[in-house]
């Protein structure tokens, strides 16, 4: 593992002024003892191995760098796609939530509990658990239960309790909320399985660790077929964690990364969910982080028209890495991200997921303006959660 990520958080889960953990002493206690696991057993030769086989055998790593001919003739530049919608569920979500779930195994825990916004950490969680033997449980917003109802049919048919939340505006904020509160009564037998790089400490770096696979396949990979580093790798930014996956596999070299946040319908509070972009220094759920925020200083209303990315805050190391200046954070609208959606579907035969989507728009246009330029995008997810919510929404362009 590269150097940067051995440095990187400090003891206390700190990237710089973001991270930690600020979580009541009796939960801090079980994050301790994860913390206290995960250093000790995720070295370990047994846990490297299973982990190595199940990630070969049952998901179908490592997953391929494809060229983009097609969009890449279209936009006259050299656009390539990490195809993460080929991992078994079709998103990046599985590679933390085997290892998450493996983790749980080791600690004896009986039951996983999660959050999801789009539905593909819930698949993935709901997919591990039911590989391990676990219950589990998945805490969704009512507003992305119908917006993702595919994902919500997978999630049952995998054994998953599903279970609505009904306050605030029912999406992703409100669902980490609730799950954080079923955790709380139970933090002895069952473990949270946070779907992203936030969090309280030690999520944030054990998410990012079980990621690091995607930007380690994509390095080798990319090499093999062009001899040389892509000059800007992308990838969508909600939370972070496929970001944080491919980005960490090329942190130390010379490569542009650029993280593409949703900005949504319009840049007035609510309409979008751009942390990095517009956000402020603040602490929730157990962390700081960039976050949105109304005049009280409490968490703001998001939107996206990806589930995914509807989170008013970021991802710590994501943090820490715009302040160095070492990730760009730009934003892609909702317009943007269709339009995205649409080209990949008809000129590559490939239907991204609207998360997905944001970072493909960011490449089409790098790509039309850096035509001798390379550019590797995270496709951290496919389509098919998506097409029912798009085409009784906006249609089948023709």
């Amino acid at each position: 593992m590269a150097e940067y990520l051995k440095k990187h958080p400090d003891q206390k889960g700190f990237f710089g002024e973001y991270g930690g953990s600020f979580i009541p002493p009796e939960l801090q206690a079980e994050m301790d003892k994860i913390t206290d696991a995960y250093y000790s057993i995720s070295k370990s030769h047994d846990f490297i191995s299973e982990l190595r086989s199940i990630r070969k055998h049952f998901q179908g790593r490592p997953t391929p760098t494809y060229f983009c001919k097609n969009l890449s003739s279209r936009t006259n530049g050299r656009i390539y796609l990490k195809r993460e919608d080929l991992n078994h569920t079709g998103a990046h979500k599985l590679n933390h939530c085997m290892g998450e779930g493996l983790l749980a195994k080791y600690l004896g825990k009986k039951k996983v509990i999660a959050e999801t916004g789009a539905g593909q950490h819930g698949v993935a969680l709901a997919t591990a658990a039911a590989y391990f033997g676990l219950e589990c449980e998945i805490h969704m917003g009512e507003v992305d239960i119908a917006k993702e109802h595919p994902n919500v049919v997978r999630m049952k048919l995998l054994g998953a309790k599903v279970v609505p939340v009904t306050h605030g505006l029912k999406t992703l904020k409100e669902a980490v909320d609730s799950a954080f509160e079923a955790y709380l009564k139970d933090p002895v037998t069952a473990i949270y399985c946070i779907g992203s790089v936030v969090g309280p400490h030690p999520f944030p770096m054990m998410v990012r660790d079980f990621q690091h696979v995607v930007g380690v396949e994509a390095r080798e990979q990319f090499l093999e077929m062009t001899g040389e580093l892509p000059d800007t790798v992308t990838a969508c930014v909600g939370g972070g964690s496929n970001a944080m996956g491919i980005f960490s596999g090329f942190i130390e070299d010379d490569v542009r990364l650029v993280g593409v946040e949703p900005s949504g319908r319009s840049l007035k509070m609510g309409d979008h969910a751009a942390s990095m972009s517009y956000g402020k220094p603040g602490v929730l759920h157990g962390f700081r982080s960039y976050l949105l925020q109304d005049e009280k200083g409490d968490p703001a209303p998001v939107y996206s028209i990806a589930s995914g990315l509807d989170y008013p805050g970021s991802g710590p190391e994501h943090c820490m890495l715009k302040d160095t200046g070492r990730i760009e954070y730009t934003t892609a609208s909702d317009a943007d991200c269709l339009d995205a959606f649409y080209s990949l579907s008809r000129i590559e035969g490939i239907i991204p997921a609207l998360e997905s989507a944001h970072a493909v728009s960011y490449a089409m246009k790098y790509a039309a303006e850096n035509p001798r330029k390379s550019v590797l995008v995270n496709l951290s997810g496919r389509g098919d959660k998506d097409i029912d919510f798009v085409v009784d929404t906006y249609g089948v362009r023709e």
